[in-house]
């Protein structure tokens, strides 16, 4: 299919994503009140939450090698069926290094999905039209961050939390894969390439070292580590704060609302402001924002804040998979959007050992406090983003590519 045809592909792709993120976002609240259920404190709950980025550390570059030459459609039902086996067995783990383990899996699968799904994202997109598209696709993951919060405190509460969040754990699992009846009809029109086609694999360094993909990695990473963080501490802070499972769900998904109505206004945004200065001013006001979910709010003036800081959250992520797309060297796109998701992977492993860390010192609001700091120096790298990435060998220049190119990227 070529570059900016049919986008019949791009509304089943949202559609999958939704699901399989829905199933992720209802999973991740829920697997830490069931830890909290079986005995787990907040050093527990921030090694699980690492553990879910843990396996993908070591595979997302492998994975976006194989995908720059046209070898991405497996990707798809593989990561569906890893994230919804991750869930179910969850919800049956009866020990805090089981449920470790089976969140491990689920952050594999996640990968694989959304390595495959980038890749198509980017091929079948012409240079002017990535940044709408990848804002498109994000939607899907806020439809699920907007629906799974909800479903989660649905289920959860009452006085057997174990039972509830295990029931939400298996009805995540079953949801995940629904996505499968979306999935079927996607295929990647490019086929693989011989080796001779291939050419020679352009090095990590080379791709780290092109203009833009730094920046684009460390802005990627602050954002997502924000709002796994929030997902992760919210129902920690909600019960420290005597704040029900179903208001935090809600106010999850408020969040992740504001996401979505973000990047249904992100192409006037950028018209209006620019990449850099869009970048940095919303890097800069999350940053105020993370801080201010420390405070001892009333559950209305948290809500303000999350609403507003999901809307500046909404912009970090389609904007850097452009920025490593179009600053990436030609032939190594895929791969440099894998070491894109390997700088998120790696901050989903840190920040949460850290945020564990510092809430078993400092108390349950001193994560927030750690993230706006990151957030913080992100608007700074932000500052410092070239309009127009790309450098020696980048392939990104002023002027759009020919839109018969082929591109490939992943989240």
């Amino acid at each position: 299919m070529a570059p900016g045809g049919n986008r019949g592909w791009l509304l089943r792709l949202v559609i999958a994503f939704s699901f399989a993120q829905g199933a992720v976002s209802m999973a991740r609240p829920a697997v830490s009140y069931r830890a909290l259920a079986l005995g787990a404190d907040e050093r527990a709950i921030g090694v699980i939450a690492g553990v879910y980025a843990l396996l993908p550390l070591f595979v997302a570059v492998p994975l976006g090698r194989r995908t720059d030459h046209g070898r991405c459609a497996p990707l798809l039902p593989v990561g569906v069926v890893l994230i919804s086996g991750g869930c179910a067995m969850s919800g049956l783990a009866n020990s805090l290094w089981a449920m470790a383990v089976w969140s491990g899996v689920m952050g594999l699968g996640h990968l694989c999905f959304v390595i495959g799904a980038q890749s198509l994202v980017a091929r079948q997109s012409a240079p002017h039209e990535q940044d709408r598209n990848f804002g498109h696709f994000t939607i899907g993951a806020s439809l699920g961050q907007l629906i799974g919060p909800i479903a989660a405190g649905a289920l959860i509460g009452g006085r057997d939390m174990a039972g509830t969040s295990a029931l939400a754990l298996l009805v995540a699992g079953a949801g995940g894969a629904v996505s499968l009846t979306s999935l079927w009809r996607i295929e990647s029109r490019t086929t693989a390439k011989s080796r001779a086609e291939q050419g020679d694999r352009v090095p990590v360094g080379r791709i780290l070292r092109a203009r833009g993909v730094p920046a684009g990695i460390f802005i990627s990473l602050a954002v997502l580590s924000a709002t796994d963080i929030l997902t992760a501490y919210l129902p920690v802070v909600g019960e420290h704060r005597g704040i029900a499972p179903s208001v935090i769900g809600l106010l999850l998904s408020l969040r992740a609302a504001a996401t979505i109505a973000c990047r249904l206004v992100l192409t006037p945004l950028l018209r209006l402001l620019g990449r850099t200065l869009l970048l940095t001013l919303t890097c800069l006001l999350a940053a105020l924002l993370c801080a201010g979910v420390a405070l001892p709010v009333p559950v209305w003036g948290l809500a303000v804040m999350l609403a507003v800081l999901g809307f500046c959250l909404g912009v970090g992520q389609p904007l850097s998979m452009t920025t490593v797309v179009q600053a990436a060297p030609d032939g190594a796109r895929s791969t440099a959007l894998a070491l894109r998701l390997t700088g998120n992977r790696l901050g989903q492993v840190a920040a949460p050992a850290s945020a564990g860390l510092v809430a078993g010192i400092a108390g349950v609001a001193a994560p927030f406090v750690m993230l706006a700091g990151l957030l913080l120096v992100s608007a700074g790298v932000a500052v410092r983003t070239p309009k127009r990435p790309g450098g020696p060998g980048s392939g990104a220049s002023g002027r759009p590519k020919r839109p018969g190119l082929r591109r490939t990227s992943e989240i």
